[in-house]
């Protein structure tokens, strides 16, 4: 009898498995007639797992729930599916089944995860692809903040003197120019592994396989900026032409690691790339104004963006002048530096021809702004020049070139030998 027993139960397992992998199955056939219907409308992704959400959340819309027809399904998912952040996502996750999405998804994990904990930071997690910030890249962003609220509030309408409207919008600004920050941080650090590892080389010390350099130089061979637009795109805000600074500053940083290589390297350098550089670098000033555009709904003024991208130049040329010698130091990108490689000696008299033709198109485009938000900017300039302490640029009228660094390497162990 007893043997009957647990032949019975042993039975009945197997019958419940066989339910259970009939019934996946079924699931799976189901999945897979849904994709093909989805392909032969072209409703596909390049991506399997994409393939299969899509098929998995158009068999949930057609099921039947209550009293609710296509129509009010489709509707409900475009009214409520914008409000659906992937932060909302994951709260709901860790509250259903007590572990947050991140602990589900590692293989989805942020391609800035290096794998080395001292040096990563909050873009170098194993989380879902969320945007993050750390404290370090908000204190650097701090300064520009300032700058852009003070600079950039009165093309809005704005006054900065009062606080409502400032921190009405400066979370999300904050956020974004410190995720940028954090980006701009490691590129720096590709810059100077790079600088570091070479100067070890040339001292015919054994260096490690270039580890730090493609450690680095891995972050920007994915989408660097995917996390944060896809923060933007869930609150509503990205726009197309945010994408396309994005893209700018991918570019910028791109031609900041092969400028400073190549004057590293003692190689030839083009001005094509230098000028395309020094008009890139601004991008995150560009990305904040069209987010300001957007978080208050209004149109982009293409006049007064045309102004700025005129300001903009001149100013980096400006604090690039007032960083030169520091900027030899730690083989940054500087437009003098480019310009010295490239013309030597003459590299003043060339710079000085592209200032003035900026120049000359800045004062035509200041002409066409409104007088009250022309005086108010020409003060600002005035303001931001004295609190820098850079008595080198625009719009003050004096332009200071600093004594030229034609041998930077011997420049550098002169300071170290003084040192």
């Amino acid at each position: 009898m007893k043997e009957l027993r647990v032949w019975t139960i042993q039975r009945e397992r197997e019958r419940e498995r066989e339910r259970v992998e009939m019934e996946e199955l079924r699931k799976l056939e189901e999945v897979q007639r849904t994709l093909t219907f989805l392909q032969s409308r072209g409703i596909t992704n390049d991506n399997d797992d994409c393939n299969c959400f899509l098929s998995k959340l158009t068999l949930l819309l057609v099921r039947p729930c209550g009293e609710l027809d296509l129509e009010n399904k489709c509707a409900l998912v475009s009214e409520y599916m914008p409000k659906i952040s992937a932060a909302i996502l994951d709260e709901a996750s860790s509250n259903l089944t007590g572990k947050g999405h991140e602990e589900n998804c590692v293989e989805n994990s942020l391609p800035l995860d290096f794998g080395h904990k001292s040096e990563s930071g909050p873009l170098q997690t194993n989380f879902e692809k969320i945007a993050m910030v750390g404290l370090d890249a908000m204190q650097r962003a701090n300064s520009t903040l300032e700058d852009f609220c003070r600079s950039y509030f009165m093309f809005h309408g704005m006054d900065i003197n009062k606080p409502q409207s400032v921190f009405q919008y400066l979370p999300m600004l904050s956020f974004v120019e410190s995720y940028i920050y954090q980006l701009d941080d490691l590129n720096e650090k590709t810059v100077q592994a790079s600088s570091s590892e070479m100067t070890i080389s040339e001292r015919g010390t054994a260096v490690e396989g270039h580890g730090k350099i493609s450690q680095f130089s891995n972050v920007f061979k994915s989408d660097p900026f995917r996390p944060l637009e896809c923060l933007l795109e869930s609150h509503v805000l990205l726009t197309k032409r945010m994408q396309d600074e994005f893209k700018c500053g991918e570019e910028y940083w791109a031609l900041e690691r092969k400028l400073c290589h190549a004057l590293n390297n003692k190689l030839q350098i083009s001005v094509e790339d230098a000028m395309k550089a020094i008009h890139l670098k601004s991008f995150d000033y560009r990305v904040l104004n069209l987010l300001l555009y957007q978080l208050r709904g209004e149109k982009v003024n293409e006049l007064h963006m045309e102004f700025l991208s005129v300001s903009e130049f001149l100013v980096e040329v400006a604090d690039d002048l007032f960083d030169y010698e520091e900027d030899v130091l730690e083989n940054n990108f500087n437009i003098l530096r480019m310009f010295v490689r490239i013309y030597g000696a003459s590299a003043p008299t060339v710079l000085a021809k592209y200032i003035t033709e900026a120049e000359e198109k800045y004062n035509q485009v200041l002409k066409a702004l409104d007088p009250q938000l022309s005086m108010h900017y020409q003060r600002r300039c005035v303001e931001a020049t004295k609190e820098g302490g850079n008595m080198s640029g625009h719009p003050l009228g004096t332009w200071s070139i600093p004594p030229l660094i034609l041998d930077e390497e011997f420049y550098r162990c002169s300071l170290l030998d003084t040192k």
